[in-house]
């Protein structure tokens, strides 16, 4: 295995520990407990491809589910695969300087449009309850990261040749 490959397996599964230390730092919600699981994948597309980021979310999403029994069981399959499309398409709309605009779409991806399939698999009233606490969940995530991310960008951007 080349430098560059380790390099970035290492950087992944680093950020993938930091979500897990994310994961035990719960938000109360209606439905269950949100958690800052998501903001380190989200952060990392500053310095990973969107698919190691999107791998990262997936990881950070199965130990905040680990941390709380699993209480959706399999569906957390789903919500896993829901996380890596949606740091996915965070880290490609970062990648093409689509700075303003990542924000209100991971915001919406995350908070609005995730939820969508448990209208139908568990029931409506589900649905409409967890759109009273994803969002505020998914913004203090993104919060986060909208702070942290321009520090961690001028880091990256002098260390360019290193990390790419």
């Amino acid at each position: 295995m080349d430098r560059q490959k380790l390099m970035k397996l290492t950087l992944t599964a680093m950020v993938a520990a930091i979500c897990a230390v994310g994961a035990v730092i719960k938000i109360p919600t209606f439905i269950t407990t949100a958690a800052l699981d998501s903001a380190p994948a989200f952060l990392s597309v500053v310095f990973l491809s969107p698919v190691l980021a999107g791998a990262a979310g997936v990881i950070g999403h199965f130990i905040s589910a680990l941390t709380t029994g699993f209480p959706f069981g399999p569906l957390h399959i789903i919500i896993a695969v829901e996380m890596f499309i949606v740091v996915w398409i965070f880290g490609v709309m970062h990648k093409k300087g689509m700075h303003f605009w990542k924000w209100p779409v991971a915001l919406v991806l995350n908070g609005v449009v995730a939820p969508i399939p448990f209208y139908f698999i568990i029931s409506p009233a589900f649905y409409w309850t967890s759109l009273t606490s994803l969002p505020l969940a998914t913004l203090v995530n993104l919060v986060i990261v909208a702070v942290a991310m321009p520090v961690l960008s001028k880091v990256f951007v002098r260390k360019e040749g290193r990390v790419h």
